[in-house]
C-alpha cells in the first residue's frame, strides 16, 4: 500500500483514481500529476515501482496543497469571514447556508434534523 501526503491510497485501482482519495486532489489535478510524472492511465498502484511512487509524492508536496495543510486554510479562511461579522460570516456563525438557498424548506443538512415544536397542531 503506498503512502502518499499521510494517506494510504488503494493499491487495486487505476493511480489517477486512488490520487483523488487524498484530499485536495481530484480527477483534473489526478490527471495532471499523471501526466506530469509520465505514468500512463491505466496504470495500476500496485504497478507503480518505489521511484514513481517517490516522484508523485514530490509533485505533490512541491505544487500542491492538501490534507492538514489544506484543511486549515479552509477554517482559517471560515474563522477570518466570521471574525469580520461579514454576512457570509455570519451565516456559519448560525449554522445557515452560506451561498443562497432557502431555508424555509429544506436545508436539513446544514440545520440538522427538524426540531419538534411544543404545541403545535394542525
Amino acid at each position: 500500500m503506498a503512502r502518499i501526503a499521510g494517506v494510504n491510497i488503494p493499491t487495486n485501482k487505476r493511480v489517477e483514481i486512488a490520487l483523488r482519495y487524498i484530499h485536495g486532489i481530484g480527477p483534473a489535478k489526478a490527471r495532471e500529476i499523471t501526466s506530469k510524472v509520465g505514468i500512463s492511465a491505466e496504470r495500476r498502484v500496485a504497478d507503480l515501482t518505489d521511484a514513481e511512487v517517490i516522484q508523485i509524492r514530490e509533485t505533490i508536496d512541491s505544487e500542491h496543497t492538501v490534507e492538514g495543510d489544506l484543511r486549515r486554510e479552509v477554517s482559517m479562511n471560515i474563522k477570518r469571514l466570521m471574525d469580520l461579522g461579514c454576512y457570509r460570516g455570519l451565516r456559519h456563525r448560525r449554522r445557515l447556508p452560506v451561498r443562497g438557498q432557502r431555508t424555509h424548506t429544506n436545508a436539513r443538512t446544514r440545520k440538522g434534523p427538524a426540531k419538534a415544536i411544543a404545541g403545535k397542531k394542525k
